[in-house]
């Protein structure tokens, strides 16, 4: 559980040249056969896409159901 396509993930570190940091909350769009990358998608909260970026498996994490997420503006 936690890294199937649209599944939810968190970012386990900052990805600065897409300005986005550790903890931003995106959806796994493809799992590359082998399942160890992802095409994973973040957005805005107006639902604009902020990047689809090439993560490995290091990079994202399954969000746990008790987590509290958490708000902040681009840059």
């Amino acid at each position: 559980m936690g890294t199937e396509e649209l599944d939810t993930v968190v970012l386990t570190r900052d990805l600065p040249e897409y300005g986005l940091k550790r903890g931003d909350v995106g959806a796994i769009l493809h799992r590359y056969q082998g399942g160890d990358a992802f095409e994973v998608e973040f957005v805005s909260g107006g639902g604009r896409t902020v990047g689809v970026v090439t993560l490995g498996s290091k990079d994202v994490r399954p969000m746990n159901p008790n987590e509290l997420l958490h708000v902040r503006e681009l840059a």
